[in-house]
């Protein structure tokens, strides 16, 4: 006995696929890519284009922010009892931050180096170039003061509970505990983490607050270092007194730093513009 089902001719012809619809998949697998670089370099270019005095105010609200993310964190570590699970839950504070920035749209310095590398790798002349190293100065400056202020109101504005505030500083004096060279090694998967985040949220329209936690979980789950939760971090170590702002600075904020630089722009900026460099420079040649 035959297990073939034969089809009536009705089913068959709605089986097959028009030319239209061939047409329409061939246009959706050319456009992936090609489309995500495409929105992200255009949104770069909007940023280096805008006014210094938005982006100053912009950076210091994702300053203050993202500071967010240290008390949520503080949070759940002091209402979860100490079990081998609790930074499984506790880590997940570490994303509320980052939802308030990038779902508000506000400048962050991790951000800026993939959306603005990408316009500046695509055309590398002297405008992109001091453009980039405007906005990056900017957005840095600007991301550090909001952070020193949100860290300043945690120690003197008493508007943590004791106890939240003590486990606040339990994460600073983690962070602050690190050598140079393990903070570095540690920024670099942070901004990789971060530019991969920008990379895929053109696609994930409806879906960006997922996308966003999922990312900035395993920043934090992997205890890997963010230059400006980092800054919250150390500068709450910094105004407890427990620790020079010199050592800080040097030691812990410039290696995390340089760490996503390397992580972002580096890494991640370069391999995103290495899949479809060719696809964009192709159709200039042909005009």
């Amino acid at each position: 006995m035959s297990g073939t089902v034969q089809k009536s001719p009705e089913h068959a012809e709605e089986d097959q696929i028009t030319e239209e619809e061939r047409f329409e998949a061939a246009r959706l697998t050319k456009l992936k890519s090609r489309m995500v670089y495409e929105v992200i370099r255009q949104e770069g270019r909007s940023e280096l284009s805008r006014p210094q005095s938005s982006i100053w105010w912009s950076g210091i609200a994702a300053g203050i922010s993202i500071s967010i993310s240290l008390a949520m964190e503080a949070m759940l570590r002091t209402g979860l009892p100490d079990r081998e699970w609790r930074p499984l839950i506790e880590n997940f504070g570490y994303a509320s931050g980052f939802l308030i920035v990038m779902l508000g749209r506000m400048q962050l310095f991790t951000e800026n180096t993939l959306t603005v590398v990408l316009p500046t790798l695509a055309d590398p002349c002297k405008r992109t170039i001091l453009g980039t190293a405007r906005l990056w100065s900017t957005v840095f400056l600007a991301n550090m003061i909001g952070t020193a202020v949100a860290a300043a109101f945690f120690v003197y504005g008493g508007a943590l509970q004791p106890e939240v505030k003590q486990a606040a500083v339990e994460i600073g004096h983690h962070v602050a505990g690190w050598t140079a060279w393990e903070t570095f090694l540690k920024a670099m998967p942070a901004g990789f983490l971060v530019a991969a985040l920008v990379w895929i949220r053109p696609g994930s329209e409806g879906n960006e607050f997922w996308v966003i936690v999922f990312f900035t979980y395993l920043i934090a789950l992997g205890d890997f270092a963010h230059v400006v939760v980092g800054a919250t971090e150390l500068f709450l170590v910094g105004f407890e007194g427990d620790q020079s702002f010199l050592k800080l600075i040097g030691v812990n904020l410039l290696p995390t730093l340089m760490g996503n630089i390397i992580g972002g722009a580096g890494l991640f900026a370069m391999l995103a513009w290495g899949q479809v460099h060719a696809e964009v420079q192709e159709p200039e040649k042909s005009r």
